[in-house]
């Protein structure tokens, strides 16, 4: 008998008919005489239309409010599936966040989990229930209702796993796993059996919808064994997301190829070459709240210096006129941008005992006329930033490079 944690997301639950379908997939795995704990999302499309019924209202919703409002789309789901369960013949119940005292933070829209007592779902579990928990949120110290962000169903799923020390804990979507590429973009991309806690990070936080990055975060601290599965097919094992020592690891060099088409560059031309001017130049964009990913400095022959970073393109024209207000100020010659590039990363743990991926995947972009304008690596990754109407080249180009379409050895 195991403890399994099973989230399912929105299109999972999208309407009745689904919402049977999950409780028909969750009786047979109580039938085998697993305990279940199941952890849901609103209904597909629910939160978006509670997020506009508040903008009709109030132009910038008052942060609090909003998280009572889009909580309640959770606590519709976990209602009607507890149901469903209960027309099968099995025990079930639910909770929302706060009944279980999932307690977190007072950042309201965005909080972050610090506790959970899992006391009460032990003892329901132990009397032979099914517990269904509504995701994505939780409760303050003061009992005020909070949100863990979009995707936070998924933090939720890996939380309780990680309190209650499940064996596994099942993300359920809407693709049967993770894979090698976008299958949108590469026919031949691959199911992955299995990927490391690390590679799957780097997959999230460059690209990859498969798993909210929180979540992957969470589940390598405390060491949650992931499963990401089908909620429409039967049957199959899923993508295992583990650790580099289990023997269950794949011995690819390169698990994947990631990309983000939300990028753009901003570049600061001619600026004195001294101490403290990348200070001056990334302060102003930080104190904006706007995060920076990658950052080339050059060094010229004239004592100045050029100076070039990325943003995430919502947040391009910001960055852009709080710079070129700052010119004069940083000594700049010009302040320029571009919010028609991309990112393309290639991630794998087996880098660190390869040489020569740099090389490859340099030469792959090359011989298809594929310009590189910024690089970036770290020991399981290099991303390369390109012209956008390059991306999907790009990506099959590399897919190939690295006959990440057959399995490996």
């Amino acid at each position: 008998m195991a403890l399994i944690v099973q989230k399912y997301g929105g299109t999972s639950v999208g309407n009745v008919d689904r919402i049977k379908n999950v409780a028909q997939r969750v009786a047979k795995f109580k039938m085998l005489g697993h305990q279940v704990v199941v952890v849901l999302s609103a209904m597909s499309g629910e939160t978006n239309k509670l997020i506009e019924l508040a903008k009709s209202i109030q132009k910038i919703p008052d942060p609090r409010e909003m998280d009572v409002l889009v909580s309640t789309g959770e606590q519709v789901t976990i209602s009607l599936l507890s149901m469903a369960l209960k027309d099968l013949g099995l025990k079930a119940k639910s909770y929302t966040g706060s009944q279980v005292r999932i307690l977190t933070d007072d950042s309201f829209t965005k909080a972050r989990i610090v506790s959970i007592d899992e006391a009460r779902i032990r003892a329901d579990l132990d009397s032979g229930h099914v517990v269904v928990v509504a995701g994505f949120q939780g409760v303050d110290e003061q009992g005020n209702i909070t949100t863990l962000g979009r995707g936070g169903s998924d933090t939720t799923g890996v939380a309780l796993a990680a309190a209650l020390k499940a064996d596994e804990c099942q993300i359920y979507t809407d693709v049967d796993g993770v894979y090698t590429t976008d299958p949108r973009i590469v026919p031949e991309a691959r199911r992955l059996k299995s990927i490391t806690f690390e590679e799957m990070l780097e997959m999230a936080s460059l690209g990859s919808k498969v798993l909210q990055i929180r979540s992957v975060e969470f589940a390598g601290k405390y060491k949650v064994k992931l499963r990401v599965l089908s909620s429409f097919e039967e049957g199959g094992d899923g993508t295992l997301i583990t650790f580099e020592d289990d023997e269950i690891m794949e011995q690819a060099i390169i698990s994947g190829i990631a990309f983000n088409r939300d990028e753009a560059k901003i570049t600061v031309t001619g600026v004195p070459d001294k101490p403290g001017i990348a200070y001056q130049i990334l302060g102003p964009v930080a104190d904006a709240n706007i995060d920076v990913d990658m950052i080339i400095q050059n060094v010229g022959a004239d004592g100045t210096t050029d100076f070039t970073f990325t943003v995430h393109r919502n947040e391009f024209t910001k960055a852009l006129d709080i710079l070129k207000s700052a010119q004069s100020q940083i000594g700049a010659r010009e302040v320029s941008g571009d919010d028609k590039i991309a990112k393309v990363s290639v991630v794998g743990v087996g880098m660190r005992s390869h040489v020569g991926i740099a090389r490859s995947m340099f030469k792959a972009l090359a011989e298809d006329g594929i310009n590189i304008q910024m690089i970036s690596t770290s020991e399981i990754k290099i991303s390369v930033v390109i012209d956008e109407k390059y991306l999907e080249l790009a990506v099959r180009v590399l897919h190939k490079a690295f006959n990440l379409d057959q399995e490996p050895a």
